[in-house]
């Protein structure tokens, strides 16, 4: 089995300047706001993320393994409701 290269934002924006790309450009070229593009670090985005494993051909949960998989739902308990919103513990 292969191992999976781990990916930080330092090798991602290393393989970007090697194929002469920059954030920016990529952005430009998607018809996407490059200042929201650069953000990509700290705010999640699904588009972009995508436009970036595209652009260097990787998967996008390898690119940001914290990110995905995406969840999609959140299903409290019927107790746990109870108790945030009456602020004690259900008898």
């Amino acid at each position: 089995m292969a191992k999976v290269k781990r990916w930080d934002r330092h090798d991602i924006l290393g393989e970007l300047r090697r194929r002469r790309m920059t954030l920016t450009k990529l952005a430009e070229l998607n018809g996407r706001s490059p200042g929201g593009f650069r953000t990509i670090w700290t705010r999640p985005n699904r588009e972009n993320e995508a436009i970036i494993a595209q652009f260097l051909g990787v998967k996008v949960e390898e690119l940001f393994p914290d990110r995905y998989p995406k969840r999609t739902s959140t299903v409290l308990s019927h107790e746990y409701s109870e108790e945030s919103t009456s602020g004690r513990k259900a008898a």
